[in-house]
């Protein structure tokens, strides 16, 4: 087969137009071309009264045809070969052990009967014939499902543990916040099967490099779970909070089929280091008992929020180092301002959906500020897993069709601006935490106390005047927002940016910098405060040898794709260390 690219349609262009294109564009006849399909599908809305849709297609011609074809066209950049994209696992599928994987063993310190140990807690590995345990994958979010789906597929019955409930119980949690003011710790926005980015817009791109095709093993999954097949060829593919849930419970039951086990409520309180070696690790059960599990490969998919985990981890001395980070504030503006500003005459095309953008500002105080993980159509959402703390995030349906477009709007912080981090220090690389609870308490307290975020008006921001009363645009943040000065709510190194920074917008998306736009405060959980540093040659801790780190909790992601290719990445790096080896396996 080969690949066209930079093919150009109008925006309102037939359905024969496309095969039509494809044939004029390769000089051949109708009877020459079998088949094609659309790899990707964009658009160039430059011109905004003339936007055109761009294409990727690969093009299946007969034989004879696309040898001559390739010939004739061989300078040509935009018609090269297709690339192989499909997902080739690093060892065949229940081969890297033999098929009877056991139980770790299990211990329970407050049981009254004595340990339980299994009659065959580890499988062989074939290539040593060492005994080797089943891997655990802490945590559920997009880097723990991918982990473990990987795993699974390749027979080697993950254990998964999640601190959280599963998807439909935490999202009866997650309401008590919004609806009622009631925080449950364990199971929010934060925690809880599928993670974050369950309650986010969906986003399903990145601008990680990805030269073995991950994400599209991690859009093929998706579409297996139940979304919808466009997402494999539309440039920004989104699938929306509630197809997330429904997904999220058919990744499981498919993991489960396969010899996953999943452990709910089940936060890991300690780990068991000897010699730079995991051995295994100690988790608290939905009863308050302490369980011990006896294994040698620890997948870290902890997510962002995961602060008590990262205390953890760091006094039992696995290495960890603190990273940047940003905060700022929740936006929102009419939906129909921004499709306006993006598309022109062409506001509301349905091919083109609800406009999203990109922004970034470089302030006259060395500070960028950036939009960051913007919801078209969608709400402002309460995001703190700890008592007494306001964080917000956005979140979008599939159908981006609420009336306000919301986004982040955040300025850079470097370690050096935590207080107490020292970087000769060891002891200060969490500083980071401190630095964001600091922040999310304030914002609690400009709030009111009651889990109400704080918000102004953006105009009355930008003349530093304390909102009185809400104008044109209604904050839909849940459970409430109280008006007042935001002043207050960020350092000012950041508000001065920030304040900088709109009117900047302005000129890119015209009314950015409204009167009536919302800000609502706080923005701090835009990525983990700390990095668990891995190696780059096994993807294994620095300093502890079977132990993983992965994802956005361990500073290697940032969002929904990117945090399945790391887990994919990781899986794969699992295997190979239990079958003894750090190459590909052929099947």
């Amino acid at each position: 087969m080969l690949r066209i690219t930079e093919l150009k349609l109008p925006l309102d262009h037939v359905d024969a137009a496309l095969p039509a294109a494809i044939i004029a564009r390769l000089g051949i006849k109708a009877s020459d071309m079998v088949r094609f399909n659309i790899f990707r599908r964009g658009y160039d809305s430059r011109k905004k009264a003339d936007i055109q849709l761009v294409y990727t297609l690969d093009v299946e011609l007969a034989s004879v045809v696309e040898s001559s074809v390739f010939r004739r066209l061989k300078r040509d950049p935009h018609i090269l070969p297709s690339p192989d994209t499909s997902y080739k696992f690093v060892v065949p599928i229940a081969a890297a052990l033999t098929p009877t994987l056991c139980e770790p063993t299990v211990h329970s310190s407050l049981r009254s009967e004595p340990p339980q140990a299994a009659s065959c807690a580890t499988g062989l590995s074939r290539a040593t014939g060492e005994r080797v345990n089943r891997p655990v994958v802490i945590g559920f979010g997009p880097c723990g499902i991918f982990a473990a789906l990987i795993l699974a597929q390749m027979g080697l019955r993950p254990i998964i543990l999640e601190r959280g409930k599963v998807v439909r119980e935490r999202t009866k949690d997650t309401w008590g916040l919004w609806r009622r003011r009631e925080l449950n710790p364990e199971s929010n926005v934060q925690f809880g099967e599928g993670g974050a980015g369950t309650f986010s817009d969906g986003k399903l791109w990145s601008q990680v490099k990805d030269p073995k095709h991950y994400g599209r093993k991690v859009l093929d999954e998706f579409v297996k779970a139940g979304a919808p097949e466009e997402i494999l060829f539309v440039s920004k593919p989104h699938i929306g909070t509630f197809r997330l849930v429904k997904m999220v419970e058919h990744m499981r039951e498919t993991i489960t089929n396969l010899g996953g086990e999943f452990r709910f409520q089940s936060r890991v309180v300690d780990v068991q280091i000897e010699k730079g070696q995991i051995h295994g690790l100690t988790y608290v059960d939905a009863n308050d008992e302490r369980v011990e599990i006896d294994t040698h490969h620890v997948v870290l998919a902890i997510g962002h929020s995961a602060r008590d985990t990262f205390k953890m981890l760091h006094e039992r001395g696995v290495y960890i180092e603190a990273k940047p980070l940003s905060l700022g504030f929740r936006i929102e503006h009419p939906q129909s301002i921004v499709d306006r500003a993006r598309f022109g005459p062409n506001a509301g095309n349905p091919i083109l959906g609800a406009a999203d953008y990109k922004l970034v500002h470089h302030a006259s105080n060395q500070r960028s500020v950036y939009s960051f993980c913007m919801c078209p159509g969608g709400t402002v959402v309460a995001a703190t897993s700890e008592p007494g703390r306001v964080v917000t995030n956005g979140m979008s349906q599939y159908s981006r069709n609420e009336r306000n477009a919301n986004a982040g709007i955040v300025c850079g912080v470097n370690p050096e601006d935590f207080p107490g981090y020292n970087k000769n220090d060891p002891k200060t690389f969490l500083a980071g935490i401190d630095f964001q609870r600091k922040w999310e308490s304030r914002g609690y307290a400009l709030g009111g106390e009651t889990y109400s975020a704080p918000g102004q008006l953006v105009g009355d921001f930008l003349n530093g005047v304390a909102s009185k009363e809400f104008g044109e645009v209604m904050p839909s943040y849940k459970p409430g927002v109280h008006l007042t000065d935001l002043a207050t709510s960020l350092p000012d190194y950041a508000i001065h940016a920030i304040r900088e920074a709109i009117p900047e917008f302005d000129k890119q998306i015209k009314g950015f910098a409204m009167h009536d736009a919302m800000l609502t405060g706080v923005e701090t959980r835009t990525s983990s405060p700390i990095r668990i540093k891995r190696r780059d040659d096994d993807l294994q801790s620095m300093n502890v040898r079977g132990l993983f780190p992965a994802g956005e909790g361990a500073g290697y992601a940032g969002g929904i794709m990117s945090a399945g290719i790391d887990g994919i990445r990781v899986a794969e790096a699992v295997a190979l260390s239990m079958l003894g080896t750090s190459k590909r396996v052929a099947a």
